[in-house]
């Protein structure tokens, strides 16, 4: 049978064309970029360390709580409107707001700072991967500060809506701090009927032991199921989804993100924003206990280090002596398990004999 025009051999030669035709499109178009000056290199290299990493920790903060406290003024703004009507969405809307925030943050700044952008996570880097303790107080500072100013910029930005809320909430008589009160908006409170604050602390504690798993399991370069490029999405989402199974009675997820957003609801709505129910501690505290019990889970029981060396993502404290050490070690222990076995067999057979 005779080929036709687009037989395999000419559409291979048809696509080899077209592509190099775009590549030469593609380098007329683009323009080549600004060679870099020395006078560039050396103010960059004068840039202090430490204050590189402490603004990229504030800012990687500001970027997802910043869209997240926005999202939450939308939504409860609306939902408190006349008509009772809420045009915005909720906590679906919430969630996908941090989830997204999340993975811009770590896009933007982690190449700097190594995105912790929350004091649990600093704390369990240097527990577990060596992160400098002096360094720790800097990065939870910087964290703090950037949902402060996270906070601040929101409340701003929403003031009139803010205000005309507040006062109708002072006309009605009904308390400007609590949960669905216009100091909500900032930071999470137990609803009236959460009296019982063991119960708010097994919440918040299962939320973040969640959260913390997903985000250890998603920085092991040993995982096969996640590559650098969607960490920032699967992290966000893993944030996400505590929002939607459980905003709804009350979770913080986040020392830093509660502490300095409630920092400003103080300054607006006043120190009840930290003693109402008592429920400050659990917020800012609770965090911290269940993001380390959530890695230690994974360091004591899910990593496989041995992994991670061969990948060349890790190495034997003593070297390559060390890790033949270890082979030499694992062969003995597999040889003597062997002979037990060996020997268990031979005297079941003697006895069934």
């Amino acid at each position: 049978m005779r080929s036709g025009p687009f037989d395999h051999a000419a559409s291979q030669d048809l696509e080899l064309g077209t592509t190099e035709a775009l590549q030469q499109h593609a380098a007329r178009s683009v323009r080549a970029h600004k060679p870099v000056s020395q006078r560039k290199l050396d103010f960059e290299r004068r840039r202090p360390r430490w204050l590189r990493e402490c603004l990229a920790e504030a800012i990687g903060v500001f970027l997802y709580v910043f869209p997240g406290v926005a999202a939450t003024a939308s939504f409860m703004l609306n939902a408190a409107n006349p008509l009772g009507v809420s045009p915005f969405g909720g906590l679906f809307q919430v969630g996908c707001a941090y989830a997204v925030g999340i993975a811009f943050a770590i896009i933007t700044c982690a190449p700097t700072s190594g995105g912790h952008f929350n004091p649990a996570i600093t704390l369990c880097f240097a527990f577990w991967q060596g992160f400098p303790w002096k360094k720790v107080p800097y990065y939870i500072f910087s964290q703090v500060m950037g949902a402060f100013v996270a906070g601040l910029v929101m409340m701003g930005m929403y003031w009139p809506q803010i205000q005309a809320i507040t006062a109708a909430f002072i006309a009605q008589g009904q308390p400007l701090v609590g949960n669905a009160s216009p100091a909500a908006i900032l930071s999470s409170f137990p609803h009236p009927d959460q009296t019982n604050l063991g119960f708010v602390v097994m919440t918040e504690f299962f939320v973040d032991f969640f959260i913390g798993l997903i985000i250890w399991a998603c920085i092991d370069p040993a995982n096969p199921f996640v590559n650098p490029s969607t960490v920032p999405l699967m992290i966000g989402l893993g944030y996400a989804a505590m929002i939607w199974g459980f905003a709804d009675i009350t979770i913080a997820a986040n020392m830093a993100r509660d502490l300095g957003t409630r920092m400003v609801c103080a300054i607006f709505f006043g120190r009840e924003a930290f003693t109402f129910m008592n429920y400050s501690p659990i917020a800012i505290l609770v965090n911290i206990p269940a993001t380390f019990c959530a890695t230690a889970l994974y360091e004591l029981l899910l990593r496989d280090s041995l992994t991670s060396i061969g990948q060349g993502h890790a190495v034997h404290e003593d070297g390559e002596e060390g890790l033949q050490r270890h082979f030499s070690k694992s062969v003995l222990t597999d040889d003597e398990e062997m002979r037990r076995s060996q020997a268990a067999r031979r005297q079941e057979i003697s006895k069934m004999g």
